[in-house]
């Protein structure tokens, strides 16, 4: 059976937003998860369905193989998906997935994520390279070691929420946790603040990050690396950082996909006569055959000259469209050579000219 669409599981239209991607996760998965539907295989197979949709499309490497490729980006890729995503109690998934609706997840659940805009140049991006970025990152403190307790001291565990920095409140069938008014989420109580860090237990240094640039990536797509984020406020795992890709406008080429277009002028003797042309790709200038008799527009293809297909095999072509320049300015003898040459022209010379005049008598008959 065909898979369905990872955009229709989750009820969203393609290009939605992160928020947009958890929101519709968050609504199909509490509607089908096993806790709520005991015994039932359709709900069972629908947030399996589900799981599958949202561990895709919320990963951007994964969702730019999905949406150029479709299910077939996926294969072979080093993707496999995590059966245990999502897969706990009813109470574990909604702490850890849909805990923000309500004031945060558990105490230290998730890190802090980082952008950076990187721009690069249109041959670096179809060819693919190695950048190294500087940001500014927050690190533990040293004088605290990342407490926030004046060197020497220790942190005390707060006695309201026993540590956990939340406070768990009873609904029915849901249970609900609120960040902990006392220590505003921390778990802990600090008597006296490090006076390097004011009590925060980090600091902020410039942090250096080699970004390995796969050949075949766009503008506007995003990478991730995983570790290079922040930890939260409360502590526990790494963020991560989400490098967004610039791509530069290139003073020759333009991008269609995988595929490169270049506009190509030529002059009339050699749109007419034919020539060899030298003809830049970003793999280096070849020598391309023009036909005698090419005609402005036309479109020749170099096959394998184009962009390497991002998680795929291969490259994209280059086409090279004709641009036949004529020429604003003309010596005395060229103009007799010209006039000579029309004197002597036939209607094979120019057949869609000799076409037209053709019809033009039908319309004034």
């Amino acid at each position: 059976m065909a898979k369905r669409d990872y955009y229709e599981i989750l009820g969203v239209a393609r290009g939605a937003s992160e928020e947009e991607l958890k929101k519709a996760y968050r609504k199909v998965a509490i509607q089908y998860h096993p806790d709520k539907n005991p015994g039932n295989k359709e709900a069972e197979e629908k947030f399996k369905e589900a799981n599958e949709a949202y561990q895709v499309l919320s990963d951007p490497k994964r969702k730019a193989a999905y949406d150029q490729f479709g299910h077939a980006g996926l294969g072979g890729q080093g993707f496999g998906f995590d059966p245990g995503f999502g897969a706990g109690s009813f109470s574990d998934i909604f702490d850890n997935i849909f805990g923000d609706i309500f004031g945060g997840g558990a105490r230290g659940s998730s890190g802090i994520d980082l952008r950076y805009t990187l721009e690069i140049e249109f041959e670096e991006a179809a060819l693919g390279t190695e950048k190294k970025i500087t940001f500014e990152k927050e690190f533990n403190c040293e004088p605290c070691s990342g407490s926030g307790a004046k060197p020497g001291t220790q942190p005390k565990r707060c006695g309201t929420c026993r540590g956990t920095g939340q406070v768990r409140l009873n609904q029915g069938f849901f249970t609900l946790a609120r960040t902990c008014g006392t220590c505003a989420g921390t778990g802990v109580l600090i008597e006296e603040k490090c006076k390097s860090c004011r009590g925060r237990g980090k600091s902020k240094k410039p942090h250096s990050v080699v970004v390995n640039i796969p050949a075949g990536i766009d503008h506007d797509q995003r990478l991730r690396l995983r570790g290079e984020g922040e930890s939260s406020e409360l502590g526990g795992p790494v963020g991560d950082l989400y490098v967004l890709i610039r791509v530069k406008e290139h003073a020759l080429f333009k991008r269609e996909e995988e595929h490169v277009i270049l506009d190509m002028p030529v002059t009339f003797s050699q749109a007419a006569l034919g020539a060899n042309l030298q003809v830049p790709t970003l793999h280096g200038a070849i020598e391309m055959s023009l036909h005698p008799g090419a005609q402005p527009g036309e479109t020749l293809k170099l096959k394998g000259k184009g962009i390497k297909r991002l998680n795929g095999s291969g490259y994209g072509d280059q086409y090279v469209r004709i641009q036949l320049e004529v020429p604003k300015t003309l010596s005395a003898k060229q103009k007799e050579l010209l006039r000579a040459f029309e004197a002597e022209g036939r209607a094979e010379t120019y057949p869609g000219v000799a076409h037209f005049l053709e019809r033009l008598k039908g319309v004034f008959k």
